[in-house]
């Protein structure tokens, strides 16, 4: 029989793994990892004109820039693995991408622990908190490489002749690797907060509303 257990601490847990996940898949897609210099509009001109200033952004695999006196268009500029700007962005995409799908898996699993508290005998908190570490040193891997790429010729055209491996020059960092390292320490907050979710879940309270015949348990 299928016991729906809601408590304060499982609810919180299952809340903060779906949001991390798709805080990291969404920072993942971005393409403002890095903030390049501004640079004057080069479709405006004329007397009277103010020419107007703007700031590519640069992602791991994407970019935004304006061409010529249209609009800012975004899209990926590297259509094959190979063409990432450096090799330390294609390890860091290998790790932020396993790192996201495991939280991903987390976070769909999540779901239906309200309902299954267990997986072949094994508690079902205790496996995705184990999964959430593994997940979280996978991102801050992913995210200690990232750095590593600023020395890349791409990074140059957009930070300046002096940007090198951890020196981004003339870029700023973008909303989008903050998030990534929210999200990260998120993570490892979930990997704890799983197992105040175990505890709370077969407390002696739970069990007496089991007993009891209870289908539906909420418990603060």
């Amino acid at each position: 029989m299928c016991h729906v257990i809601v408590t304060c601490r499982s609810m919180l847990w299952t809340l903060l793994s779906i949001v991390v996940a798709f805080a990291e898949l969404i920072a993942f897609m971005s393409p403002d990892w890095l903030l390049g210099f501004p640079r004057a509009d080069s479709g405006v001109s004329g007397a009277g004109v103010d020419s107007r200033e703007y700031r590519p952004s640069l992602g791991l695999y994407n970019r935004c820039l304006r061409i010529g006196n249209k609009q800012v268009t975004c899209g990926p500029y590297a259509t094959t693995f190979g063409e990432v700007a450096s090799g330390f962005w294609q390890a860091s995409m290998l790790f932020l991408a396993a790192g996201t799908l495991v939280l991903g898996c987390v976070a769909c699993i999540s779901i239906f622990s309200l309902c299954f508290q267990s997986i072949l005998k094994k508690s079902i908190f205790n496996i995705c908190g184990l999964l959430q570490a593994v997940g979280g040193l996978l991102l801050m891997v992913g995210l200690m490489l990232y750095p590593a790429g600023w020395g890349s010729d791409k990074v140059i055209d957009y930070c300046g002749k002096e940007a090198s491996p951890f020196r981004p020059f003339q870029c700023s960092l973008g909303w989008a690797f903050y998030t990534a390292i929210g999200g990260t320490l998120v993570t490892f907050l979930c990997a704890v907060l799983s197992a105040q979710a175990e505890i709370a879940t077969s407390s002696d309270k739970v069990q007496e509303e089991i007993e009891e015949g209870k289908s539906l348990i909420c418990l603060l």
